[in-house]
C-alpha cells in the first residue's frame, strides 16, 4: 500500500537508472518510428516535390482533405480488396493450421533426428528470399515444369495448364507459397507453447489410460489455446498485408487484375507513377482498417474471456 501512495515523480526517480537504459530505445523508437509518421500528412495534400526540402514542400502543399481518398474508392477499390481480401483469406486458411498440425506432429515424434530433419527442412524456407523462393515457383509451375510434367503422366491433364496465365489460380499459387514460406517459424512458435505445458497432465493421462490421440486432444491442443487466440488475433489485423513482393515478383501483366493487391498498387501509384500522396492514402487506408481490425478481435477475444493481447 505504501509502494501505491508513491507520486509518480518519486517513482521516476527511484527507477532512473532504468529509465536511461531505456532512453537509447525510445530515441531509437521515436527518429525510425514515429518521426517518418508526419508524411502522413501528404495523404491529404496535393504533394509535388519542388526542390525546397522535404519539409517545406509538404506543408507548402495544396491541402485537398478527403481527395484521395474519394478516388481511391471511386475508382479501384472494390477490385483491389477484392485481390487482398481472396489472397489473404487463402493464405490465412493454410498458413495458420497447418503449423499447428506440423508443431504437434513434431512434439510426438520419437526419432529425435528424424525431429531435427523435419524441422530443419521445414524452417528453412523462412530464410530464403522471395526473389529464389518466386523463381521455384515459376520454374515449377511453368508449363514444361515439375507440376505439368506430373500430371500429364498420371494423364489428369492432357496439355499444360498456364498457370501464370490465369487469374484466379495466382490467388492460391501466393497462399500456397506464403503458407510454405512461414510454416516452419510458426510451428517453432507453438513448439514452445508445447515444452512449457506442464508433463504432470501427461502423466495423469497415461496413469488413467489415455491413448496418444486423447492426450493431443484433451491436453495438448487446449493448452495451445491461448498461443493460438494471440497470434489468430495478430492474424487478423495483418489480413491486408497479403504481400508485396510475391506479387511483384510472380504477376504479369495478364492477370494484374486479380494479382495487384493494396501494397503493390500503392507502389505503382505513389512511387512509379509519382502520385505521392495518393499512394500515401492507400497505405493509411490499409494500416487505419488493420488497427481496426487488430482492436475488434482482441475485444472479441476478451468478451468471450479468452486469451487477447491487451
Amino acid at each position: 500500500m505504501a509502494a501505491k501512495k508513491k507520486s509518480l515523480k518519486i517513482r521516476l526517480w527511484e527507477q532512473r537508472y532504468l529509465f536511461l537504459l531505456l532512453l537509447p530505445s525510445l530515441i531509437w523508437v521515436f527518429f525510425i518510428c514515429y518521426a517518418p509518421m508526419t508524411g502522413l500528412y501528404m495523404a491529404f495534400t496535393n504533394y509535388r516535390p519542388m526542390g525546397n526540402g522535404y519539409f517545406q514542400d509538404l506543408f507548402q502543399a495544396k491541402f485537398v482533405g478527403l481527395d484521395w481518398f474519394k478516388y481511391f474508392f471511386t475508382n479501384d477499390f472494390l477490385k483491389i480488396m477484392r485481390n487482398t481480401l481472396a489472397t489473404s483469406f487463402l493464405t490465412l486458411l493454410f498458413s495458420f493450421p497447418l503449423p499447428i498440425v506440423l508443431a504437434i506432429g513434431l512434439n510426438e515424434m520419437r526419432g529425435q533426428k528424424t525431429k531435427k530433419f523435419v524441422q530443419t527442412v521445414s524452417y528453412l524456407p523462412y530464410f530464403i528470399s522471395w526473389v529464389i523462393a518466386a523463381n521455384i515457383f515459376l520454374t515449377f509451375l511453368s508449363s514444361d515444369g515439375v507440376i505439368n510434367n506430373l500430371l500429364m503422366a498420371l494423364h489428369i491433364i492432357d496439355e499444360p495448364v498456364m498457370f501464370f496465365q490465369k487469374g484466379p489460380y495466382f490467388w492460391w499459387i501466393i497462399a500456397i507459397a506464403n503458407a510454405w514460406k512461414v510454416l516452419g517459424y510458426n510451428a517453432i512458435i507453438y513448439l514452445a507453447a508445447i515444452s512449457g505445458i506442464s508433463q504432470d497432465m501427461y502423466e495423469a493421462a497415461d496413469v488413467d489410460g489415455a491413448n496418444r490421440w486423447q492426450k493431443i486432444v484433451r491436453i495438448t491442443f487446449p493448452s495451445l489455446k491461448p498461443t493460438i487466440i494471440v497470434l489468430l488475433i495478430l492474424a487478423i489485423g495483418g489480413i491486408l498485408n497479403t504481400g508485396f513482393e510475391q506479387q511483384l515478383l510472380m504477376a504479369n501483366d495478364s492477370i494484374l487484375n486479380y494479382a495487384d493487391v493494396l501494397d503493390t498498387y500503392a507502389y505503382r501509384y505513389g512511387l512509379k507513377n509519382g502520385m505521392y500522396s495518393f499512394g500515401t492514402a492507400v497505405g493509411l487506408f490499409k494500416s487505419v482498417i488493420s488497427f481496426i481490425l487488430v482492436m475488434g478481435a482482441n475485444q472479441i477475444s476478451k468478451k468471450y474471456n479468452e486469451s487477447a493481447l491487451f
